[in-house]
């Protein structure tokens, strides 16, 4: 048969090729890829700090004040009518040359019979007072050259890495101690002698009469340095002994820190303090020469009953640090209780206690890790790392809930917390 008389075969108009009868799957597997890639856990950003290794310092960080070590209160040895007194606070004074105050006695030096043996037996007690003051003085002064002489040999061992720091540090604060007690023995030698010298001058004035006529009694300085306060400015009778001015060197000073007292038991004659907010640039340093014993009670602002007790510190930077440094001056101190200078050290941030143990999210690759954590001293902003984390380690600062164990995270960047 001839093909050309076969019929041809019909197309149907209306049938749909193939790849437009996929494009519904196709958007279907789009869509559910969409829908996985969605609901896929993300990587959760964290920030991260470093465990390294490094010093580490415990500190006790109360408030301060500074006071002047050595003061003497002038005070009117008889009773008379005083004199306006026109010295001014900060003063520059001299030991036995500046008159400090003018007392007119009017007969009231006047001595009787028993009088005059009370004044005879005030001269022999400043007499004794001012030989022991000597004696003490010579003792500190011995005492002071010793400790200073040990200090310079041990400084040589020190450099030289034969002695510890600690060592090095006791020795340092004895000799410092000593010095501190040579001047305060020199100080208190100028005040007996000064008692003596007005107790014999009393003495003298009542086996004369004592009359209205006498001369004024004329009152110096007991000791070199600078009037702190004016105690009575105005001119008025005065009874015997009462006070008039104080007198110190506002240069001789020392750290008076209210801690509490379940602090004070951790704090150590010798340990350093750093003292800071004082008014300058850099902070200033100083040693804890001792804790008083006695403690007391202070209200705090939140009304509750604290007790506290004094901690005395003693400045060891030089004089040309702090010049403008007064007396009764406010400063920040930091005590040092604890330090290491090579302590494995994580920031506070990333340790936090779980089911009664420490515990902490390292960075590894880009999952997290719960590890468990043996801590030291912490001084809340860097803990010592007994064990469970190496040096360099990546942890994760403030994990918070969202943090779980092999979770994909993110890192942020190192922070210094």
């Amino acid at each position: 048969m001839n093909p050309a008389l076969l019929p041809s075969p019909v197309t149907k108009k209306n049938e749909t090729p193939a790849w437009r009868r996929r494009l519904p799957w196709l958007g279907l597997v789009l869509l559910a890829t969409l829908i996985v890639v969605g609901l896929w856990p993300r990587a959760v950003p964290v920030e991260v700090g470093s465990v390294s290794r490094g010093p580490l310092a415990v500190t006790v960080d109360e408030e301060g004040m500074t006071r002047v070590q050595h003061r003497y209160v002038v005070s009117a040895p008889v009773a008379g009518q005083l004199r306006r007194i026109e010295w001014k606070a900060g003063a520059v004074v001299v030991a036995g040359r500046t008159v400090l105050a003018t007392l007119e006695t009017s007969g009231a030096d006047f001595l009787d019979a028993r009088g005059q043996a009370q004044a005879e037996a005030r001269v022999r007690t400043a007499g004794a007072a001012r030989d022991a003051a000597r004696a003490q003085r010579e003792r500190a002064v011995a005492a002071s050259k010793l400790f200073s002489a040990d200090l310079e040999r041990l400084q040589q061992l020190f450099t030289q890495k034969v002695l510890s720091a600690q060592e090095f540090d006791a020795a340092q604060m004895r000799a410092t101690t000593t010095q501190h007690d040579e001047r305060g023995a020199a100080f208190a030698l100028q005040v007996a002698e000064f008692e003596l010298e007005q107790a014999q001058a009393i003495l003298s004035r009542g086996k004369n009469g004592g009359t209205a006529g006498a001369e004024p009694l004329a009152i110096t300085s007991a000791v070199s340095g600078r009037i702190l306060r004016v105690l009575q400015e105005s001119a008025r009778v005065v009874p015997g002994g009462f006070p008039l001015l104080e007198v110190g060197d506002p240069t001789d000073l020392e750290v008076r820190i209210e801690v509490l007292s379940r602090d004070g038991v951790a704090i150590k004659p010798g340990a350093r303090v750093m003292l800071e907010q004082w008014g300058g640039a850099e902070s200033l340093a100083a040693r804890v020469r001792h804790v008083e014993p006695s403690g007391f009670t202070k209200i705090s602002a939140l009304g509750v009953e604290e007790q506290r007790v004094y901690v005395i510190a003693d400045f060891t930077d030089p004089l040309e640090k702090r010049l403008t440094l007064g007396d009764n001056y406010r400063v920040e101190a930091r005590i040092v209780v604890w330090e290491n200078t090579a302590a494995l050290r994580a920031p506070a941030g990333a340790l936090f206690q779980r089911a009664g143990s420490w515990q902490s999210f390292v960075v590894a690759g880009s999952r997290s890790q719960l590890r468990t954590v043996e801590v030291g001293r912490s001084n809340g902003i860097q803990t010592e790392i007994l064990d469970g984390l190496s040096e360099g380690a990546q942890v994760i600062v403030y994990p918070g809930d969202k943090v779980s164990d092999d979770m994909r995270v993110a890192p942020l960047g190192v922070t210094a917390r």
